[in-house]
């Protein structure tokens, strides 16, 4: 059998953060025009960077939280660059943000089909409705992240917090189908 290697792409990284300090919306509002903020459906700010291409929300409280970026470091730049631009614009920002990685979703090809009924009696941890959602949900205990698997040999990792989790949960899974012959390639 044809031993392929996983493609993985990193499509999202969710980074909290925090200035530790209130943050006054409403004058961040007033001196960055393209920042939306509509308090009366959402109680934060979206504050958006092209470059790194990120969504960072920011509450009232000082908390933060960055979406859409394709790697940890990134995140983590993103989050800097809001800083940097907030202070640029005239809004006293005291300590730099601490942030934290809460999950990273990325997809996967394994390159090969992969028979579901079968993953889904001998993989533990597993869960398989078809009449609910096409693919099984496979829960890891370590790493810790859940792995949506579909016909197609196609993946998606949800729940790491290091890139390192999501190569290797991928690849614990991707060994457990090919060791077990949940495999088909063409």
């Amino acid at each position: 059998m044809p031993q392929t290697k996983p493609m993985i792409s990193i499509v999202n990284v969710v980074a909290s953060a925090s200035v530790d300090q209130k943050m006054d919306l409403n004058d961040i509002t007033r001196k960055f025009p393209d920042v939306e903020y509509h308090p009366d459906v959402f109680p934060g700010l979206v504050f958006r960077l092209k470059v790194p291409k990120s969504a960072t929300l920011i509450f009232s409280s000082g908390k933060m939280v960055c979406t859409g970026s394709k790697s940890e470091e990134l995140a983590k730049k993103a989050v800097k660059t809001v800083v940097q631009q907030l202070r640029k614009g005239g809004i006293k920002v005291k300590k730099d943000a601490v942030v934290t990685i809460q999950n990273i979703v990325s997809s996967i090809n394994l390159g090969g089909k992969v028979n579901l009924e079968q993953a889904a009696r001998t993989l533990p941890r597993s869960m398989y409705e078809p009449e609910q959602f096409p693919g099984l949900i496979h829960r890891m205990l370590d790493p810790k992240t859940v792995i949506l698997i579909f016909a197609s040999g196609k993946l998606v990792c949800v729940g790491a917090k290091l890139e390192t989790e999501v190569y290797r949960s991928v690849n614990n899974v991707h060994s457990l189908l090919e060791e077990k012959d949940l495999m088909v390639y063409d």
